[in-house]
């Protein structure tokens, strides 16, 4: 069976996975960027944006395994937008015409819309299901490939509690929010259920990455 992953999501040292006050121009709220530099910085983020040169090493690697076997995701609504996207029917998420998915992405919300063809490949289709549910519904469109567990943070939190995540990969960085929304409460206990291993980089980042026992 392919496995559900999480691929290069950040918190900072105060788990905080995204800022408070998110606007369409501020998808992080008042993070702005500060989650995400290092990811930008390598060759793969900045070729990601159209753009040459980058880091290498450690961090470019891990980011690289974003795409890497991947034939769907999941997200839930607060990553696809802001607070109030679901009343404008133009709204098609903060990435542009060709968001970097290249896949079918299902959206949970509890406003469902007709699927969204973009260019690239990726597709957005809008469910309203359990995390079990939406894990089965996308495994069938990965066609044997893995299903990334997108976030945001909220919703990544159901699926680790409902005990659907094989594989997660979370990278801290050296900034404190103090404010917005946290990935790890009410998660007490989790890491018994993983093998847990930790590699850090001369950029700062600290890239952490837990393991179903078993998988």
């Amino acid at each position: 069976m392919s496995l559900a992953r999480v691929q290069n999501f950040t918190v900072s040292l105060d788990g905080f996975a995204t800022g408070e006050g998110q606007t369409p121009e501020a998808p992080f709220g008042h993070a702005g960027e500060r989650l995400h530099t290092w990811m930008f910085a390598t060759r793969w983020g900045r070729a990601m944006l159209g753009r040459t040169g980058g880091t290498g090493g450690v961090d470019d690697a891990f980011a690289r395994l974003f795409t890497d076997g991947i034939g769907a995701e999941i997200m839930g609504a607060g990553k696809f937008g802001p607070p109030g996207w679901q009343e404008d029917p133009r709204w098609m998420g903060p990435w542009g015409p060709n968001p970097p998915f290249h896949t079918p992405v299902f959206v949970l919300t509890h406003h469902r819309r007709p699927p969204a063809e973009m260019e690239g490949g990726t597709t957005f289709h809008f469910i309203e299901a359990s995390p079990a549910e939406a894990l089965e519904t996308a495994r069938e469109a990965a066609g044997g490939q893995d299903v990334r567990i997108g976030g945001g943070p909220t919703m990544l939190r159901e699926f680790l509690a409902a005990g659907l995540v094989d594989h997660m990969h979370t990278v801290v960085v050296p900034v404190l929010l103090g404010r917005g929304v946290r990935l790890w409460d009410g998660l007490e206990g989790l890491e018994k259920d993983y093998e847990i291993e930790t590699v850090s980089s001369s950029s700062g980042v600290t890239h952490m990455t837990f393991t179903r026992a078993g998988v």
